[in-house]
């Protein structure tokens, strides 16, 4: 632990220096500093969240040097606010800042952090605006206020910057800029002192990694999370569900779990939080029928209390001012309203076998939600409760499922900075094919999972292209609550979406090893290509011109990249949207496989692909390994155990740690899991030579044969 001093510098004048405060430093965890200025309030993001730092994960990263010039780092009170200001270098690039949906690149952006729906702007007012950024350099910051926060992303220029560029003349200088280059971050936040962090690298990856695990590693789903969900319509009753289900099986679709909309409940909008007995007359029996046909069923709702809610007069005294749909609003921060309304779920619907929740309405709108001016009983703010009410719901019904020792995996509308190990994926009401996987690309800079969900299309191409987005995304969910589609709605199409429908099924022993690492390492199972090793290096044999037509990828790299993405350690995936039957990648450096066939692809260059109407365009790292399962109609159970066919893609020898739990309970945190250790690699005769460690004694197996297969052969180099 140690403390360090702002200290006056030739860039900052007199009355700054005057007025500039003492940052306390400590080293809370390796490669993790905290500074704290002026009064913190004692309600934030993390208090909200419950966070706790994974330290074993950190203390395995090891140790790193401050990543910036601490004196640099300036901290200032004002009107009962405190402004922060980071140092920013001319080649730096700042990705976060919240699940933006349009840009990947934020420098040069000015954004107020703000708990709300998209509303097609990424202007910080979204559903997660987390207040955590990564910069090109290696290094993180996240704020840790529970606050609206202004934010100017190097968009701004200090008269006395020891940097600021040369004033010019519009008149006669064609290199002016209406927005010349800041050396700075710079955030206000609305309080009279703030704790902040900031972790180090050395590389982004490595930064987004340490945010993570010191908000708890990202969540371990169950297996059964990482199927197919289908979301029904919003009056369907007991017997239109099982209808559904049967007709899944019947069709030969993977299903796992279904989503019941509002209908479910006797009243909505505001809510009762109990069944309604004309379309569900026996709720634990049909449960119960589901789960016998290994189904899973996820509840929809709100936290908004209806006067006829059997909860409403008790809960009342610990409500809100202000309604919502003419709700109470429960004040989540007292242990009375969780008590009354996570007992509620508990008692009606969890204990009788629910496996989970779509938590719906706690980001937005304005006009939706309570205004500012409303009071709380805890004497929290309205703008403190907007801004965590989404984490205080995913904590508390989290806390329900863990006290039964089953894990959950559901939806929620509004996140922050502390929720990252929680079991939940974010969605909204926008339906933008090509903004829905910026922001899947976006989501691993905030600490969040984000579905770009199916509900309908205009087309059949449209459907297939958006299943295929959603085969390769942390939760594989068609939302028909209000289309009614099917996976086969679309018949010029059933197949091929059958087939990918298969495909995430086949491919569940690698996406469950993948967010076992964002668990236990930090390390997002879906993100952005900046944070990959050699995307923005170049090729390793990079045409020497500065003709754009001789080395387009110069361009490329430089450019935002929201249109491709990676999944796990070895996949890079490239969506086709609607009405394009070609498209370019952008392949890192490196040989890069295609997926389906082992063919090799490239290196380090750009490529033009024409996938066809069948394919989403997917490339595996030279030395890729990827372990896949049977075409299952469920995810195994804990009992089962499956066949594995483990592939190898290309030439350079390679492992891969493999993941395996019983995948239903939270034994792992117990030690109740193994790494089993793949080795891989090609000979010279071109022959595959590979292993396997051994299953380790006393600990959860579910795998049965294992087989192996090399997917690059010679003739394929």
């Amino acid at each position: 632990m140690f403390k360090s001093i702002v200290v006056c510098t030739a860039f900052l004048l007199s009355t700054l220096c005057l007025k500039a405060q003492n940052i306390a430093w400590e080293l809370v965890a390796p490669g993790v500093w905290k500074g704290t200025v002026g009064a913190p309030e004692s309600y934030n993001l993390l208090t909200a969240s419950g966070a706790k730092p994974y330290l074993e994960g950190l203390n395995k990263m090891g140790t790193a040097a401050f990543p910036m010039v601490q004196q640099e780092v300036v901290a200032q009170l004002k009107d009962g606010k405190t402004y922060l200001r980071f140092p920013l270098k001319k080649a730096e690039q700042l990705f976060g800042f919240g699940l933006n949906f349009q840009t990947v690149h934020q420098r040069g952006k000015i954004l107020e952090l703000h708990v709300d729906h998209f509303g097609g702007k990424d202007n910080g007012r979204t559903h997660a605006p987390t207040p955590f950024y990564v910069s090109s350099d290696g290094y993180g910051v996240f704020i840790n206020s529970a606050r609206y926060l202004k934010v100017y992303a190097g968009s701004a220029v200090r008269r006395d910057s020891e940097n600021a560029p040369a004033a010019k003349d519009r008149n006669t200088d064609k290199t002016w800029a209406s927005r010349p280059y800041s050396d700075a971050v710079e955030i206000l936040v609305p309080a009279e002192g703030v704790e902040f962090y900031v972790f180090a690298g050395p590389t982004p990856l490595n930064a987004v990694s340490r945010y993570n695990l010191f908000n708890g590693g990202g969540p371990l789903p169950p297996r059964w999370g990482l199927g197919f969900t289908q979301r029904v319509k919003t009056l369907f009753t007991a017997e239109d569900v099982e209808k559904e289900a049967s007709t899944f099986a019947e069709k030969g679709f993977p299903l796992d779990f279904i989503g019941l909309e509002p209908g479910w409940q006797s009243k909505a909008y505001p809510c009762s939080f109990e069944w309604d007995k004309t379309r569900f007359p026996n709720p634990a029996g049909f449960v119960g029928d589901m789960l016998k046909k290994g189904i899973r069923l996820n509840l929809w709702t709100n936290p908004y209390v209806s006067p006829e809610s059997p909860i409403y007069k008790e809960i009342k005294p610990f409500t809100a001012d202000h309604t919502v749909w003419l709700g109470a609003v429960p004040d989540l921060t007292l242990p009375q309203a969780q008590q009354l309304l996570f007992g509620q779920l508990k008692k009606s619907q969890v204990d009788i076998g629910v496996s989970g929740y779509k938590f719906d309405e706690v980001d937005g709108y304005d006009h939706y939600l309570w205004p500012d001016v409303t009071s709380f009983p805890s004497g929290k703010t309205a703008e403190q409760m907007r801004q965590t009410y989404g984490l205080l719901m995913q904590r508390y019904s989290t806390d329900l499922f863990h006290e039964r020792n089953q894990r959950t995996f559901g939806l929620v509308r509004g996140s922050n900075g502390g929720g990252t190990s929680f079991p939940y994926v974010i969605y909204n009401d926008y339906y933008n094919h090509e903004d829905f996987i910026t922001a899947l690309i976006n989501s691993s800079f905030a600490g969040v999972l984000w579905t770009p969900e199916v509900r309908a299309s205009k087309t059949g191409e449209e459907w297939l292209r958006r299943m295929q987005s959603v085969v390769f995304s942390p939760m594989a969910m068609i939302n028909a609550w209000s289309s009614g589609t099917k996976p086969w709605s679309y018949p010029e199409v059933e197949q091929q979406v059958k087939d990918m429908a298969i495909l995430r099924m086949q491919m569940m022993p690698y996406w469950y090893s993948e967010f076992a690492k964002y668990h236990f390492q930090g390390i997002p199972p879906f993100r952005a290509m900046n944070l990959e090793p050699g995307f923005a290096v170049g090729p390793e044999k990079e045409v020497k011109s500065n003709n754009l037509e001789d080395n387009p990828y110069v361009e490329a790299v430089t450019k935002e990249v929201k249109d491709q993405y990676m999944a796990g350690e070895y996949l890079l995936v490239a969506p086709m949207f609607a009405g394009k039957t070609t498209r370019t990648v952008i392949l890192p450096r490196g040989k890069w496989f295609d997926f389906y066939t082992g063919d090799f692809v490239g290196d380090g260059t750009v490529i033009t692909v024409t996938p066809g109407l069948d394919r989403i365009p997917v490339y595996v790292r030279d030395g890729g390994i990827i372990p896949m399962g049977p075409a299952l109609m469920h995810a195994p159970k804990s009992t089962d155990k499956i066949d594995l066919e483990i592939r190898y893609y290309g030439t350079k020898p390679a492992t891969y740690q493999l993941y395996d739990d019983d995948g239903e309970t939270f034994n792992y945190e117990k030690g109740a899991f193994s790494f089993r250790e793949v080795k891989m690699e090609l000979g010279k005769d071109g022959k595959l030579k590979a292993s396997i460690s051994a299953a380790v004694k006393g600990k959860p197996n579910t795998l049965n044969k294992i087989s192996f297969k090399a997917m690059t052969t010679k003739n394929q180099l």
